[in-house]
């Protein structure tokens, strides 16, 4: 398939802002262990890159208002390289809220970037490469995943959390200039005279009356809830089902992570072959087996549960985001976004506090099995054939 410039250019932006992000996470978690000591307070730095995805619906909003949002994906990249720089005031533990500040932006930058680029994808890119493109985005997103958190690591050891800093500045610069060669037609914007409360209520009442793209976001918010239960597992499976050392779960998350990276390169030729909400399904039950191979106490059925998890939420999360980008008008794309962010990835954090207080009280075996059965159910509903004539969209 060749591929548009546009789509080469927004590729490049993503690979290159994905490394220097996900070497900037770890390192802004060991930074702020390192000034304080206190490593509840290094846990609130994941915390507050995920809690800016609450406000998904009124920030997608806010960009829905932009009367060119390629811009906005501009401008988002610069403000973050800018910001990154103000951690070079970071050196006592007096300053260490300024990192705090900066991650909060960055979890903000997340949600506004993702409804932007949600909007700009379907008029920079040919309909016919949207789903080769969001896997390609997520093989891109997920493959750096296996080098940039080590470089990271390094980089502090070597430089310090400013040295990240401005790796990670330097990554948004480029991604920003990247982003300039993005040559999208027109988008239609939400009109001036639209009241807010009518605007971000329109993103939840866009998604209802769009049946298919309804059917895989509900769906996914059931998935991401047993994800993050059943993530909870990882050390339970390692010490008591392996006997192993808990360093060993990196080696499952490297599977993983490998997994991930399968699952964007083969999504779009399996998107052309599947209709939407099965392929969703399909996903799904990848992870049901998953759940279900890892209660086993030996290695082999554990490492390939490892790689199922690796291809199932990917695969369920990439077709949301090509039927999201195919069926929803350009004017309320934005708020469309971010409520189906609220509801993909706010489940993932209840199912992370679910499973840690159930694991307090229950075997690991019973999550992975309650995981599994829920899982099954999940994907059965989602395969159900469903009407895809929808009423029109915009009134």
């Amino acid at each position: 398939m060749k591929w548009s410039r546009n789509a080469t250019a927004y590729l490049g932006a993503v690979l290159v802002s994905s490394f220097g992000s996900n070497a900037m996470m770890l390192a802004a978690g060991i930074w702020v262990m390192a000034l304080t000591g206190d490593s509840s307070l290094a846990a609130w730095v994941g915390f507050l890159v995920w809690a800016p995805t609450l406000a998904g619906p009124v920030i997608g909003a806010i960009v829905d208002r932009a009367p060119r949002r390629q811009r906005v994906m501009i401008g988002g990249n610069a403000v973050m390289g800018l910001l990154l720089l103000l951690l070079l005031l970071v050196d006592t533990e007096a300053r260490v809220w300024l990192i705090f500040a900066v991650m909060l932006c960055y979890g903000v930058s997340f949600v506004v970037l993702d409804a932007a680029e949600n909007a700009v994808l379907p008029a920079a890119v040919p309909a016919d490469q949207l789903g080769d493109l969001n896997g390609l985005r997520m093989s891109a997103s997920e493959g750096v995943k296996l080098a940039a958190p080590l470089l990271g690591a390094g980089l502090f050891t070597w430089l310090g959390g400013a040295g990240v800093a401005v790796l990670d500045a330097v990554t948004f610069f480029v991604a920003a200039a990247l982003c300039l060669l993005i040559r999208p037609v027109r988008i239609e914007r939400t009109p001036a005279a639209e009241p807010w409360r009518q605007r971000i209520a329109e993103g939840a009442r866009q998604l209802w009356r769009q049946p298919v793209l309804r059917r895989i976001v509900l769906s996914t918010s059931s998935l991401m809830f047993l994800v993050g239960m059943a993530g909870t597992t990882v050390f339970a499976v390692v010490d008591e089902g392996l006997h192993r050392a808990p360093a060993f779960a990196g080696v499952l998350m490297t599977v993983q992570g490998a997994g991930s990276v399968a699952a964007g390169l083969l999504a779009g030729p399996l998107q052309r072959r599947m209709r939407p909400h099965v392929f969703a399904g399909t996903g799904i039950a990848l992870f049901a087996a998953g759940a279900a191979l890892r209660c086993l106490p030996s290695l082999t059925p554990v490492l390939v549960a490892a790689l199922l998890a690796g291809l199932a939420a990917p695969w369920v999360l990439i077709i949301g985001a090509t039927v999201l980008q195919r069926d929803v008008p350009a004017a309320c794309l934005g708020r469309v976004s971010g409520t189906v962010t609220l509801l993909s990835f706010a489940p993932g954090a209840i199912g992370q506090a679910t499973g840690a207080s159930l694991l307090a009280v229950a075997d690991y075996r019973l999550l992975l099995g309650g995981a599994a059965v829920a899982g099954l159910a999940t994907a059965a509903l989602c395969l159900r054939p469903v009407r895809e004539d929808a009423p029109a969209l915009v009134e």
